[in-house]
């Protein structure tokens, strides 16, 4: 049996687990994580410039590729306080992430130490599991659970806490003897599948709404495969947008009170049973519920027992992984195919596709300062069916889901459910350091991107390049926009006269200087014709240099996106697209 230290033990597990790369920044009580790094190897480390951003980087690296687990580093103390927000980040979307996290000897952890906080306790609402690990010899097999955990039922992340004196330990370990623990995920019987085709099978006009759930059962192609077999229209979440390309003939737009298209709100009020497989109903996409589910059956798939009826009870739930759901259901689907059981369901088809070709809203304006919905026309016509984008929150990310478009799973990374502003740019590196062949480009706001900016560092230290969209209007606009309805303006301005950048006109921050002080580079636009030689010559220095390449669109300070608080009454700020020459890269033309 070999003997070592607990905290080399941990390594071993985590090389096993298939960890080769981490995030986060050394510190004392840490300190003996990083030499065992060092000694055993095989785990390549990337520096964050903030703890908060190790934790969006490394839920940016598991968001990229099916089975990626992102891994984030701090010491004791404020580093973990600082991590509690990429743990609820990832909690709230069903990420799996390892935070690891330093701690004082065990002999002070009572007597107000320095540095020494119970982060356990702190972290517990917003992890799937967190431990403070007392005894040395229990280092290896905690993190042994902490993967079961992580891979098994719903997805989450995990924190493991480790007392300096304990890491420091040597204990009798064998790493050749180590198994990773079998997975635990449900699957729906041939009975269920039954009920639910019968249930699909018996509506007039059904439809399919695919969740992020989908997506990390890597089972995008059986859902795209259930939907054709079926003829059912799909309507993806936020979190699943990307299960079904934005061009298939059966992508019948997204619903919801924000990151919705017109014509989707229109199609799911149209609907009278709605297929929900991997979603939970979150209530951006339903709004009230007496309006959502007025009129319509249900029937909901979902890995979380928990999460069957908590927004509310469904006409048929079934607790299963949405990839072993989605086989039941092509196993009964193909047999009732090959018997002639199943409806034609062409009329229905065309109704949401005439929906979808004539609910476009209006993208070509010639405005200076831009509109912004000008932004995403020209993002579309430049950038392939391959690019990945990333995204929090804010009206850009609204505007973004509203007009772009993703045509592959994992190609649409946003954090959903928390929305921390400073997100982006750490969770895009994450993305470029997990898969550095893919065309990468972020989209902020303004002030989305003046929380982490200095994330930046990091991505010109390491060469993690990728196109990052800034979209500045010198505003808060979403809060902007939700404080009309108390008639104020108050505290959400962000101009200012700068006095080293006068050439602004008022708007405050002068992103090119610190973005280049940072050690990338920035182009900024004015008018709507620079755009797509803007985007151009950033892809020509990002190759160049393999840096971030920050493109800053200066928009009209005000601009209302479209949104609402039901899904039967979202205000259109804006006009209707009349003709194809009004949205000319909208997924379906009007002419």
């Amino acid at each position: 049996m070999a003997r070592m230290r607990a905290i080399e033990a941990a390594v071993l597990v985590m090389r096993r687990e298939g960890i080769d790369t981490a995030f986060g920044i050394p510190g004392a009580a840490i300190n003996p994580l990083y030499a065992a790094l060092k000694k055993i190897g095989g785990v390549d480390h990337v520096l964050a410039r903030h703890v908060e951003g190790a934790s969006h980087m490394a839920e940016g690296y598991t968001r990229t590729n099916p089975g990626n687990i992102g891994v984030c580093i701090g010491t004791s103390g404020p580093a973990g306080t600082d991590m509690v927000t990429g743990l609820y980040s990832a909690s709230a979307d069903s990420i799996p992430i390892l935070c690891i996290t330093g701690q004082a000897p065990r002999a002070r952890l009572h007597k107000e130490d320095f540095q020494a906080v119970d982060i356990t306790s702190i972290v517990k609402p917003v992890t799937k599991w967190a431990t403070t690990v007392l005894e040395p010899g229990q280092v290896p097999y905690a993190f042994q659970k902490a993967f079961f955990e992580m891979r098994s039922g719903r997805p989450g992340p995990v924190l493991i806490d480790l007392p300096f004196d304990v890491q420091m330990a040597e204990i009798e370990f064998d790493i050749d003897a180590y198994e990773p623990l079998p997975l635990n995920k449900p699957k729906a019987t041939r009975a269920q599948a039954e009920k639910a085709l019968a249930m699909l099978n018996a509506a007039e006009r059904p439809l399919i709404v695919s969740g992020g759930g989908v997506i990390n059962a890597n089972a995008s192609d059986k859902l795209v495969e259930f939907a054709e077999l079926t003829g059912v229209p799909v309507i993806p979440t936020l979190m699943g947008w990307g299960t079904i390309p934005d061009d298939h003939k059966l992508m019948a737009g997204m619903c919801g009170l924000q990151t919705s298209h017109r014509y989707g709100n229109a199609t799911l009020l149209e609907s009278d049973l709605v297929f929900g497989v991997g979603n939970r109903w979150a209530n951006r996409h339903t709004g009230s519920v007496d309006v959502y589910t007025a009129g319509r059956k249900f029937v909901h798939v979902d890995i979380e027992p928990t999460q069957i009826g908590r927004v509310f009870t469904p006409d048929l739930g079934i607790v299963s992984d949405a990839g072993a759901a989605l086989d039941a259901f092509l196993e009964v689907a193909r047999e009732w195919k090959a018997a002639g059981k199943l409806k034609d369901r062409s009329a229905w088809v065309e109704a949401c596709r005439e929906r979808k070709r004539t609910l476009q809203r209006k993208t070509h304006f010639d405005n200076v300062p831009v509109k912004p919905q000008r932004v995403y026309e020209e993002m579309n016509e430049f950038f392939g069916k391959d690019t990945c984008y990333v995204s929090t929150i804010g009206l850009s990310q609204i505007a973004g889901a509203q007009f772009l478009h993703v045509y592959k799973p994992r190609h649409w990374i946003n954090c959903g459910q928390a929305g921390p502003l400073g997100w982006t740019v750490p969770a895009a590196l994450g993305v470029v350091k997990a898969d550095p062949s893919r065309q990468v480009v972020a989209l902020s706001g303004d002030y989305d991107f003046q929380f982490m900016i200095e994330e930046l560092a990091v991505g010109a230290q390491f060469n993690l390049p990728y196109i990052h969209v800034l979209v500045n209007n010198s505003y808060l606009g979403l809060i902007r926009q939700a404080q009309r309805g108390f008639d104020i303006d108050y505290c959400v301005q962000l101009s200012f006269d700068n006095i080293n950048a006068p050439e602004l006109n008022g708007y405050g921050v002068d992103h090119v200087a610190v973005v280049e002080g940072l050690g990338c580079k920035a182009i900024r636009v004015t008018e709507p014709n620079e755009i797509q030689g803007a985007l151009a010559q950033a892809k020509e220095l990002m190759q160049k240099h393999r840096v971030p390449v920050v493109v800053e669109v200066i928009l009209e300070r005000v601009t209302n996106i479209s949104m609402g608080t039901e899904i039967n009454a979202v205000n259109e700020f804006e006009e209707l697209a009349l003709t194809g020459k009004d949205a000319p890269t909208a997924i379906s033309l009007l002419d």
